[in-house]
């Protein structure tokens, strides 16, 4: 279902998207990616899957569904796949708190027209629109260490979110089973 979603995001991105310059006045930090350009709009913080099947659940789903700006400017829906950690964590920890309210974000719109004919974006910052103060887009590791306070240690998050050990022990390193990882250290070692 989240595939679907994404796709269908994806697509809903198409067209005058792509081609809309909304990088004037913009102070997100560029990373390097393919067809990254920066990107501050105004816009309401939207469940994706509300605004696109009609299924909508209070609160924006409460943090279980993906969630996305319905941008002023043009009435499209942009899809946001992260917020500005490196780790390329997710960014409804960060937009979840403005649930169909009025904001201001600033980022960077990922993809290039001539290869994907659609963007997704990264947002770095956000806050109420027109407010003064902008809002670092980075809560997600601090969500993440309150909600597994078991999962202390040193390495990045994932190495001990109980969630992905708990996968790793079911279906392998590679999700193809623990002998296929069998096979491969053995091969590659």
């Amino acid at each position: 279902m989240k595939t679907l979603i994404a796709a269908a995001a994806m697509t809903v991105l198409a067209g005058s998207a792509v081609a809309a310059d909304f990088s004037e006045g913009s102070n997100a930090k560029e990373w390097g990616l393919l067809g990254e350009e920066k990107a501050t709009f105004s816009g309401k913080v939207v469940d994706v899957l509300c605004e696109l099947s009609g299924d909508c659940v209070e609160n924006c789903g409460g943090g279980e569904r993906f969630l996305g700006i319905l941008r002023e400017a043009d009435n499209q829906l942009v899809y946001v796949m992260k917020n500005s950690q490196s780790a390329f964590n997710g960014p409804v920890v960060d937009l979840l708190p403005y649930c169909n309210k009025q904001v201001d974000v600033d980022g960077v719109m990922i993809g290039d027209d001539e290869f994907v004919q659609a963007q997704f974006y990264m947002v770095q910052f956000i806050r109420n629109k027109g407010a003064a103060e902008w809002n670092k887009a980075n809560l997600w590791t601090k969500d993440w260490a309150k909600k597994n306070p078991d999962a202390k240690g040193k390495g990045p998050w994932f190495r001990r979110d109980p969630r992905v050990a708990k996968q790793i022990e079911k279906d392998g390193h590679f999700g193809l089973g623990h002998e296929v990882d069998a096979k491969y250290l053995a091969e590659n070692e």
